[in-house]
């Protein structure tokens, strides 16, 4: 059975943030699931028996290789989507996490092509297809 797919599939997303107006992102490589190519904040799907703050954590570990955060919620949305011609729904807990730049790195090169710091008011080309919806959902809390 596939995540989101033969069922609803729950995750995490992450605006990471330096304290001064720039966010990280990763470009998807190949090798992940969809938006081959595209910049993409960061997130995971939670795991049974995972909380979600476990999950907020382990996966900012695992794709940025940060510890030390300071993180808010921001909301949470449901995401539909299609992929390879099958529709995807997928609830998606967001937050906005500030992280020190100089700890992060690509934690998941195998997965991200690079990572890269932007202002929401000049973000990198091309977008995940979900980006302008969420920044648009959360922009008063992204500022």
């Amino acid at each position: 059975m596939k995540k989101g797919i033969d069922y609803i599939a729950v995750g995490v997303s992450y605006f990471c943030h330096d304290g001064n107006g720039k966010y990280l992102m990763n470009k998807r490589s190949t090798n992940c699931r969809d938006e081959h190519g595209r910049w993409d904040i960061g997130g995971g799907g939670i795991d049974f028996d995972d909380t979600i703050e476990e999950t907020l954590r382990k996966e900012l570990k695992e794709e940025y290789c940060v510890e030390n955060i300071e993180y808010e919620f921001l909301g949470h949305k449901d995401v539909f989507r299609e992929q390879d011609g099958s529709k995807t729904h997928w609830i998606q807990f967001f937050f906005r996490v500030k992280v020190d730049p100089k700890e992060v790195k690509n934690g998941e090169p195998h997965k991200f092509d690079e990572i890269g710091w932007f202002s929401l008011d000049n973000l990198p080309t091309p977008l995940h297809s979900q980006i302008l919806a969420q920044v648009d959902l959360f922009k008063d809390k992204l500022k």
